[in-house]
């Protein structure tokens, strides 16, 4: 569950920052597949040289990937003020296209090649904590670092959009730009630059995802990822924190898809209903709380300087 959580804990805090600012980010789907090739890509390449350090630098490649792509988003819904929607379509439909079609260049087949275990994460166990007696085994015990630092960050994430000037001017803007800009705020420059934070995340959990769940790059890797971030984020309320545990929810949701069989209780259960039970719950969900759930108000607003 928490391995299967990381990318969208990840994904869901780059949606947030976005539509903090008030801009809707439907591009997360696109920005987690160009981070996943770029941290693949990187990894087959630079693997032989970099050893364990690889996977590392593999998902800050992702990163700034994700970021540089998250501009063209940027560009389209603040700057030339085009429908975010659609702008964040584009993306995703962007990501893919030239993905498979850079694959296709490089590797001359659809998919790339499996990178090898050494330039992988490894399941570890963690010191003192995977001791506990029967807490330890289950939850501390062959993990991946990266998966307990996604745990980490929303807390983060919460102090910096809740407890500091910054984050307070990204939630002013998003908001009431318009009052944001009469206290001086740059509300353009907020809002890029939450785009950009919001591509970082995407980059990251795009890598996380294909680093330690499908090991390579194809049309498959980053299947609908993205849209379970982002409702994620939605079910969250627009929060980090909330984003974290609806993103645990969904992890776990798509954990039984792949353990279920051996579960005592699940084994019964047809395998095709198993696979689809993580998008059934992520409907599910939000059809139950997405009425009580307030986006921000400028949200999907785009800012003219001057008018009400």
């Amino acid at each position: 569950m928490i391995a299967l959580a990381a990318p969208l804990i990840f994904t869901a805090l780059g949606g947030v920052f976005s539509e903090r600012s008030g801009v809707v980010n439907i591009g997360l789907e696109g920005l987690m597949v160009f981070g996943a090739f770029s941290s693949i890509v990187f990894n087959l390449t630079f693997g032989d040289t970099l050893g364990h350090l690889t996977p590392w630098i593999s998902i800050l490649v992702a990163m700034v990937v994700g970021m540089i792509f998250s501009l063209l988003h940027g560009l389209a819904s603040i700057t030339f003020r085009a429908n975010q929607v659609v702008s964040g379509v584009a993306i995703n439909f962007l990501a893919t296209g030239l993905c498979l079609f850079l694959v296709k260049l490089f590797y001359d087949k659809g998919q790339t090649d499996m990178i090898p275990q050494e330039t992988a994460f490894n399941k570890v166990d963690i010191p003192v904590l995977s001791d506990i007696p029967f807490i330890g085994d289950i939850f501390f015990s062959k993990v991946y670092y990266i998966s307990y630092i996604a745990i980490i960050i929303p807390f983060i994430a919460w102090y910096v959009l809740f407890k500091t000037p910054f984050g307070l001017r990204i939630r002013a803007v998003g908001e009431h730009p318009m009052a944001a800009d009469t206290m001086g705020v740059n509300v353009t420059k907020i809002r890029y630059v939450s785009v950009m934070i919001s591509g970082a995340f995407a980059g990251i959990g795009g890598a996380i995802h294909a680093i330690t769940v499908t090991s390579d790059f194809s049309h498959a890797t980053i299947n609908g990822q993205g849209f379970m971030a982002l409702a994620a984020m939605i079910f969250g309320k627009w929060h980090p924190l909330g984003a974290l545990g609806a993103a645990l929810f969904f992890g776990l949701a798509q954990s039984l898809s792949i353990v279920g069989a051996s579960l005592p209780f699940f084994k019964d259960i047809p395998s095709v209903y198993l696979l689809i039970a993580p998008y059934v719950l992520t409907i599910i969900a939000l059809a139950g709380f997405i009425g009580r759930a307030d986006a921000p108000k400028a949200s999907g607003e785009p800012y003219i300087k001057g008018s009400r």
